[in-house]
C-alpha cells in the first residue's frame, strides 16, 4: 500500500540538546497510526516538524508525495491539524470559525457553504454552528477544531492529544467521529495520545518515541508479542520505564525556542 507519510531520518537540535534523533517511519494512506511516548520523548516536536511548524535540523519529510520542506504549501494542503492547545476565537460563533479557516486555506468560496456543513454535520455541530464558541463545552470545541481541520479536504488529519481533559463519554463520541472519517473518506489519521487504552482499540500501528528515539514499532498484537505483555500499556511502561516524566524536560531552550515562533503557522 502506498504511503501517505514517509519521514527519513529526522533529526531536531535546540543549541546542544536533540530532541528528535535520526527517526524513520512510513504512515499507510487510509491507516489509522499512533505515535505514543512519555512526556518529554520528542512527539510534538516531531509532530511540529511534519505540520512545517519546526524547520528539522536534518532529515526529509514528505505528506502526499510533496516534500514538506521544499513544498511547504501543497504539504500544508494536503493535512489537517487539531493541536493540543485550543486555537479557535472564541468571540466568534462556531460557523464564523469555519468561513475563516475556509478563507485561510482557499476553499473556492462557491464551495465553502457546502464543506462547512458536512465538517459540521460530521461532528454534530450544524445545529450549533450560530452558538459562540466561548459557551461551548470543551467537548464541543474538540470537536469543532476537528470539523474546521476538514473543510479543506485534507489527505491526513494530525491530532496531538484530541482527547486531553475530556470525560470518558466526550472522548468516545470523538473517537467514533475520527473512525468514521477514517472508514468512510479514507482518510489517514495520525495521532498522540496518553490514553494507551485509546491507541488499543482504534490504531492500525504504533510507534513509540523515548529520548527522541523510536524505540519500538508494529501493530498491537507485533509490541505485545516481542515485549511479553497482555496490554499495549503494560507494554509501553516496560519499554519507557515506570517512572514520573516532567512534560518540559526538554530544555529551556527548547520551549523557549517553540514559545517563540509566532501562530502564523498554526492551522
Amino acid at each position: 500500500m502506498q504511503n501517505i507519510l514517509s519521514v527519513k531520518s529526522l533529526t531536531k537540535k535546540f543549541d546542544d540538546f536533540t530532541a528528535v534523533k535520526d527517526i524513520s517511519f512510513d504512515v499507510e494512506t487510509g491507516s489509522i497510526f499512533a505515535f505514543l511516548g512519555p512526556n518529554g520523548a520528542g512527539k510534538s516536536t516531531t509532530i511540529k516538524m511534519l505540520t512545517t511548524v519546526l524547520k528539522p535540523t536534518s532529515g526529509e519529510i514528505s505528506i502526499n508525495g510533496f516534500n514538506v520542506l521544499k513544498e511547504q504549501d501543497k504539504a500544508r494542503a494536503s493535512f489537517g491539524i487539531v493541536f493540543q492547545d485550543h486555537s479557535l476565537d472564541e468571540e466568534l460563533t462556531a460557523y464564523e470559525n469555519m468561513v475563516y479557516h475556509a478563507v485561510v486555506y482557499k476553499v473556492p468560496k462557491k464551495e465553502r457553504a457546502e464543506r462547512i456543513q458536512k465538517a459540521l454535520e460530521i461532528v454534530g455541530l450544524w445545529d450549533r454552528r450560530e452558538d459562540y464558541v466561548k459557551k461551548y463545552s470543551g467537548g464541543m470545541k474538540r470537536r469543532l477544531e476537528i470539523a474546521r481541520a476538514l473543510v479543506h479536504y485534507p489527505k491526513i488529519l494530525f491530532l496531538d492529544e484530541p482527547t486531553v481533559g475530556l470525560d470518558p463519554q466526550t472522548r468516545n463520541s470523538i473517537w467514533t467521529h475520527i473512525k468514521k472519517l477514517n472508514e468512510e473518506r479514507k482518510m489517514t489519521i495520525f495521532l498522540t495520545t496518553h490514553y494507551m487504552e485509546e491507541a488499543e482499540s482504534i490504531a492500525d500501528q504504533i510507534a513509540i518515541i523515548d529520548h527522541g528515539k523510536i524505540i519500538e514499532s508494529g501493530t498491537v498484537e507485533e509490541i505485545r508479542k516481542r515485549t511479553e505483555t497482555e496490554s499495549l500499556e503494560e507494554a509501553f511502561l516496560k519499554l519507557t520505564g515506570r517512572d514520573l516524566r516532567d512534560e518540559n524536560n526538554e530544555t529551556g531552550n527548547k520551549m523557549r525556542t517553540i514559545r517563540g515562533m509566532g501562530r502564523r503557522n498554526r492551522h
